[in-house]
């Protein structure tokens, strides 16, 4: 049996934006995604002009090249429709689009792309991106200049390098053709969605038996729930070999393309009301940085890989002044800490003397934390045998009156068995007994 697709798409206006500059649409055999330049006049006159033209394509093919090579053309076609826009109404100047669209044919599909929205495949419970983002943060983590991490909050990080637009007569669109199997559930998104719910989160929604609409909605409903600054447009699509009877097949055209056409500068932007900064405290409640073309000058680069250096030079230096600060609170610490074991004092052995020692028993390697502090004459070998192995194994002190006063205690245990029978007592001196005188008178 020929694997079949359901599908659908949605699109929401988010919490912060005042339009919707994204388009979606989902159909029989074309999915796409639009996200116009916030930054500009019309995004979202030039996110509904590419929609609304790439969607003609939505058709079978003989094959997925075919199909491969009339995506690329809708999507050249759609970048001179908007060329022709801003030619007949100048305030949209700088209007530009992203794309991501998908055709299936058989048991391929054909993809085209430009921009930084996205297309991810779910397969056998692993999420994998399929287009790269033609973005300058994703050039730079592609060069190894900065991580993912990085990029996500790189101040350039809303610097596209390819778009649909008057800003190039000719734009770079990648294309492909890949393989689908049943099973196979593909995800296509805008940054509103990508860039606010992190991946282990989309896969999780994706994983999941709900239908294709339902998590469509579960998805933007999450990203909601994440305050939403930006437009959100999703179309999921799934590859199945069990296709309901009352599926609908009617195309869905969703956001900025689903409504007439305006040629009116807006500023992208709706007021924070009180009820969002109440429900959402945590949350996102700014709009964030509009996208915007830069074009790929020598100059331009020049500039930017400068401001990089700079910015690496500014990590190192913080990384410096951490390292530094780390050994100062290790050395304080240690100081410190050895500080605190020269505050005690024990009695012990020091060869076969008694001896004061200051410091703590205990050492680290090779160091010990204690020495002598007060030797004294009182020899190991004349105390008593049980007090002999306590001075061995050492003897505490409070302070070092009281290792003083130990040592006058044990002087005198010293002194009382200086018998040396070991037990510390004196022997008593043995009475001598009288010698009996005899009685009698003498005998004559």
């Amino acid at each position: 049996m020929a694997a079949r697709t359901l599908s659908a798409a949605v699109s929401h206006v988010g919490r912060i934006r005042a339009n919707n500059q994204d388009s979606g649409y989902s159909g029989a055999y074309l999915f796409a995604v639009a996200d116009g330049m916030g930054g500009h006049a019309g995004g979202d006159v030039a996110s509904a002009i590419a929609i609304r033209r790439i969607r003609e394509v939505d058709r079978e093919f003989p094959s997925a090249h075919d199909a491969e090579f009339a995506l690329q053309a809708a999507l050249i076609a759609a970048n001179q429709l908007i060329t022709e826009t801003v030619f007949e109404h100048q305030e949209l100047t700088g209007m530009g689009t992203t794309v991501s669209a998908m055709i299936r044919v058989g048991d391929q599909i054909a993809i085209a792309h430009i921009g930084d929205s996205r297309i991810y495949r779910f397969r056998e419970g692993e999420l994998k991106q399929i287009t790269a983002d033609h973005t300058f943060v994703q050039r730079l983590v592609d060069s190894g200049r900065i991580t993912p991490e990085e990029a996500a909050v790189h101040p350039r990080r809303s610097v596209l390098m390819r778009v649909l637009g008057d800003v190039d007569a000719a734009p770079e669109v990648d294309t492909a053709v890949m393989d689908i199997q049943p099973g196979d559930r593909w995800l296509l998104c805008s940054d509103g969605l990508s860039s606010y719910l992190a991946e282990e989160r989309i896969r999780h929604a994706l994983a999941s038996e709900m239908d294709a609409n339902q998590v469509t909605q579960r998805l933007v409903k999450e990203t909601l729930d994440h305050g939403a600054p930006d437009n959100v447009t999703v179309v999921v699509m799934d590859v199945t070999e069990d296709v309901p009877d009352d599926v609908d097949d009617a195309a869905t055209t969703v956001g900025s393309a689903a409504a007439p056409l305006t040629f009116e500068a807006s500023t992208g932007r709706k007021p924070i009301r009180l009820p969002t900064i109440l429900l959402h405290p945590l949350k996102v409640t700014t709009a964030p940085e509009d996208s915007h073309f830069e074009p790929e000058s020598d100059q331009y680069f020049a500039e930017l890989i400068a401001e990089d250096r700079r910015r690496r030079l500014r990590r190192r230096i913080s990384w410096t002044i951490a390292l530094v600060a780390a050994v100062v609170v290790l050395v304080g610490v240690v100081f410190l800490g050895y500080r605190w074991t020269q505050q005690h004092y024990y009695v012990g052995a020091d060869g076969s003397n008694v001896a004061i020692f200051k410091g703590v028993q205990q050492g680290i390697g090779p160091v010990h934390l204690s020495s002598v502090y007060e030797d004294s004459d009182l020899r190991v070998g004349d105390l008593p045998a049980y007090t002999r192995e306590n001075v061995r194994q050492t003897i505490n002190a409070s302070s070092l009156s009281d290792a003083r006063a130990i040592i006058r205690r044990l002087e005198a245990a010293a002194e009382s068995d200086a018998d040396g029978d070991g037990t510390g007592t004196p022997t008593p001196t043995p009475t001598p007994t009288p010698t009996p005188t005899p009685t009698g008178g003498a005998h004559g």
